[in-house]
């Protein structure tokens, strides 16, 4: 066996010294094999570029270093990312960057003081033109890709046809209870009330917020019912100029007025005939036409403008509105009567903030539908981003979370969003962005206190290590090494739960 050569240089023997030695071999590492390297501070301003990285500036419009550094980096690096390195503390280990320049993969490392607060971050290129250097790992990725697209379109093909009209011009509805998505206990509690009222036949009363899904819970309720097979037919009272309503309701006889359809024309009610009348804005209903409503559900018959004659009809009416009804029939601008002829199950719609736990849940269904409608990949939400979209208040409900969605999917320039983007969107609309929300499942409100404990025992235990860590690190003001010594664990266990929280 061969002596060591005792004047060999010796491993330091402190741990301080190793890190120092492992972080300076590493830099010289990346620094030699890596097709190019560069700093920038905690401003994001370049700082120091390598000799292999200096080969790309002319590709970038910059024809000295001198020019590159001390300038922002999204300044001078079309699509980076970096910026979100520095803001989160959290590096990016392999990525495709693709500007004026090429196509790369990247990593984006952050670098942290002894105080562990970030003061910079440095970015590799590992690859330049991956498309020959990797070309077996993105065949496969394509033929992946290829067959992935072929489904979507498939199945976009199919639901297309599955809410289609039947052949002879019947309307269908067009969802189900399926369709509302949920399993909230706000979601589970109007999901039990709406397949209630669908054994009934007697009027519903959808009564929430705009963009809470009051339509398509209308939609359930006659899928649900026993006038499936029938039609069903809406009629968006906001939507129609009070001058025509009444047509629009009770039909118009032939030649009621000067060019009127000499065949005459069905009103909502005859169409809507064996089937379900969807009344949608019923609060916006003027009072001229309330009277003639309230008669018609009483009566079960109509009378089409122009005509003499009664229309016998058989209709279930599900009326909904995002106005306080009962306000107005205080203010006299609804009548009383008709209220309470509408008002007789009422379904209380809860408003997306009183149901964030089914947020992750709806993104991923808004997400997969956004792909299909526009032949593209779903958005992969970063952490960070669900996190903030589970602490917005939400005014618009999910009508509004769809179009945050579909802006941060048609801006990105990769399927990954994270909160930086969405707090932009919501900044250019007006909105300034609540504080985010770690975990909507244990938010106040959000799971009784026996179901919060009917969970899987390490689904528990994980949700209770992240509180300490997150109660920790506000104590000691964001200090990682601080926290570790606090909940008695490495920092290296404690960067490991920050990353993978579950």
């Amino acid at each position: 066996m061969p002596l060591l050569n005792e004047d060999a240089p010796a491993l330091p023997m402190d741990a301080q010294g190793i890190l120092e030695l492992a972080a300076r071999s590493m830099f010289q590492l990346f620094s030699s094999v890596s097709q190019g390297m560069f700093l920038v501070d905690r401003s994001g301003r370049i700082v120091w570029v390598n000799e292999g990285y200096q080969r790309f500036l002319p590709a970038l419009g910059f024809s000295s270093v001198d020019q590159f550094v001390g300038r922002t980096v999204e300044e001078v690096i079309p699509n980076t990312q970096m910026r979100r390195v520095l803001e989160t503390g959290q590096p990016v280990l392999i990525d495709l960057l693709t500007n004026k320049a090429g196509t790369f993969v990247v990593s984006r490392i952050p670098l942290r003081d002894e105080a562990e607060r970030v003061i910079g971050a440095i970015g590799i290129v590992l690859f330049d033109h991956p498309e020959t250097t990797l070309q077996p790992l993105i065949g496969k990725f394509a033929l992946l890709q290829r067959d992935l697209d072929d489904a979507r379109r498939e199945l976009a093909s199919q639901r297309s046809r599955s809410l289609a009209v039947s052949g002879d011009g019947e309307r269908r509805a067009k969802y189900t209870f399926a369709s509302f998505v949920g399993s909230s206990p706000a979601a589970s509690e109007v999901k039990r009330q709406a397949r209630r009222a669908a054994q009934s036949s007697s009027p519903v009363l959808l009564l929430g917020e705009t963009g809470t899904g009051k339509e398509l819970l209308a939609h359930a309720i006659h899928a649900a019912s026993s006038r499936a097979s029938g039609p069903f037919v809406s009629v968006n009272i906001a939507a129609v100029p009070d001058t025509l309503l009444e047509a629009e309701f009770f039909g118009v006889a032939p030649g009621a007025y000067t060019g009127a359809d000499r065949k005459g024309r069905d009103g909502k009610f005859k169409l809507a005939d064996g089937g379900t009348l969807f009344l949608d804005e019923i609060g916006d209903m003027p009072q001229s036409l309330q009277a003639k409503l309230l008669r018609a559900l009483q009566e079960g018959e109509i009378e089409p403008l122009g005509s003499n004659k009664l229309v016998p009809f058989n209709v279930r009416v599900v009326a909904a509105t995002s106005r306080d009804l009962a306000a107005l029939v205080r203010d006299s601008r609804f009548r009383e009567d008709l209220f309470y002829r509408l008002h007789v199950l009422p379904v209380r719609v809860p408003p997306l903030r009183e149901r964030r736990s089914d947020i992750p849940a709806l993104v991923e269904v808004l997400g997969e539908d956004l792909a299909l409608r526009n032949g593209t990949a779903p958005p992969e939400l970063q952490p960070d981003a669900m996190a903030l979209l589970a602490g917005q208040p939400w005014r618009g409900n999910i009508r509004e979370l769809r179009n945050v969605l579909e802006q941060a999917a048609m801006r990105s320039d990769s399927q990954s969003i994270d909160a930086y983007q969405l707090e932009r969107i919501l900044r250019e609309a007006g909105v300034e962005p609540a504080a985010p929300v770690r975990d909507a499942l244990t938010e106040p409100g959000a799971l009784g206190d026996e179901q919060r404990y009917l969970r899987p025992l390490a689904e528990q235990v994980a949700e209770l290590e992240q509180r300490a860590i997150a109660a920790a690190l506000k104590a000691h003001g964001g200090n990682k090494q601080a926290t570790a010594r606090q909940l008695g664990i490495s920092r290296a266990t404690l960067y490991g739960r920050l990353e993978n929280p579950e």
